[in-house]
């Protein structure tokens, strides 16, 4: 079982199978919230085991499509962890068990300021990643 948390572990969360991919956001709103490094869950892996009525909810406006969860107690980024996709993206500073996972992409490259430097060789968008 892979566990999760907010800072304040008001809201915690367990996967039952490791995430299918990481990528990192460059976009300005990613940034801000300090949520660049994603980890895509399916949701049928994805339980929230406590705290669900703690989490508030910011919409996201075009170009962005997901929206971006939060713990109102601590206000710590968690991703879009009330999504009802199949397959959506957590925080990935929100896992507690150690897990192996590369990165895969870079996405919203155009939004990235100049003084980050992209060290890896993962594929690198100017926006959302082709489907």
């Amino acid at each position: 079982m892979i566990k999760g948390s907010c800072c304040c572990e008001t809201v915690q969360f367990e996967l039952t199978e490791k995430p299918s991919m990481m990528g990192m956001c460059h976009c300005s709103r990613c940034r801000k919230v300090g949520a660049s490094a994603l980890m895509f869950v399916k949701s049928n892996n994805f339980k929230i085991t406590t705290g669900r009525e703690k989490i508030v909810t910011y919409k996201a406006e075009p170009p962005y499509k997901y929206d971006r969860c939060f713990c109102s107690v601590c206000g710590t980024a968690l991703g879009e962890v009330l999504s009802e996709m199949e397959s959506f993206p957590i925080n990935a500073n929100c896992i507690d068990s150690e897990i192996e996972i590369e990165n895969a992409f870079h996405e919203f490259v155009a939004e990235k300021p100049s003084w980050l430097k992209i060290a890896d060789n993962a594929k690198q968008f100017d926006e959302h990643p082709h489907e």
